[in-house]
């Protein structure tokens, strides 16, 4: 298997290329997207064998932190439970460099939250690719960062992943070179908000 490679402009995405790319991720399978973060590897969250594929690149386990990539805010209650006050720090955030780790409902399938503490990511990622298959798709994708085992930052430049990884998933989309910026992550397990990594994101726009 060899991945597709289809390179897509960064600020005006052709709609023939984010229609070609969400056929293939509504088919169940593996893509490598472009976020505001370097690059990830995403999929349908009710996709099971896609989710353990992914599993099996990272060499990640039960425990990790999967993250749902939203085109906006409006599903947010399906997946997460938040009160008004959160809801309004979130509104303020997104999109951007910004990860919300918030208490999962029951929609969220367990080998996608963390199961130890029933927390599911939440990221509305400022991408113009990205935004584009998300809102043809219509429903949150699964992903996690593209950090291979052995490495500490994810990948940002698509022939590199596609040397690397091009045999293991189903479509790599080239929205350009990318450098790694890590997104603030941001807890409310709790309800009050603790950043767990201080990233891009400012964090004195959380309040």
């Amino acid at each position: 298997m060899t991945a597709q490679f289809i390179s897509v402009h960064p600020d005006n995405p052709q709609v023939r290329f984010i229609n070609q790319i969400c056929k293939i991720i509504s088919d169940g399978l593996v893509a490598v997207l472009p976020t505001d973060s370097a690059y990830a590897l995403c999929c349908k969250l009710e996709q099971k064998q896609a989710i353990e594929r992914i599993a099996r690149i990272r060499q990640i386990d039960k425990h990790h932190n999967f993250t749902l990539l939203c085109r906006d805010l409006s599903e947010l209650s399906t997946y997460a439970k938040v009160d008004n006050s959160v809801f309004r720090i979130l509104k303020h955030c997104t999109p951007g460099p910004y990860t919300f780790i918030l208490p999962a409902t029951k929609e969220v399938p367990r080998r996608v939250m963390n199961e130890k503490r029933k927390t599911i990511g939440i990221r509305v990622p400022d991408n113009a690719i990205l935004s584009a298959i998300l809102e043809l798709i219509g429903e949150p994708l699964m992903s996690c960062s593209l950090i291979l085992p052995d490495e500490e930052d994810a990948l940002g430049d698509p022939v590199d992943i596609n040397d690397k990884i091009g045999n293991l998933v189903d479509v790599i989309v080239d929205g350009g070179n990318l450098s790694f910026s890590p997104t603030t992550v941001v807890s409310f397990e709790d309800g009050a908000p603790v950043i767990v990594r201080q990233g891009s994101g400012d964090v004195n726009a959380i309040g």
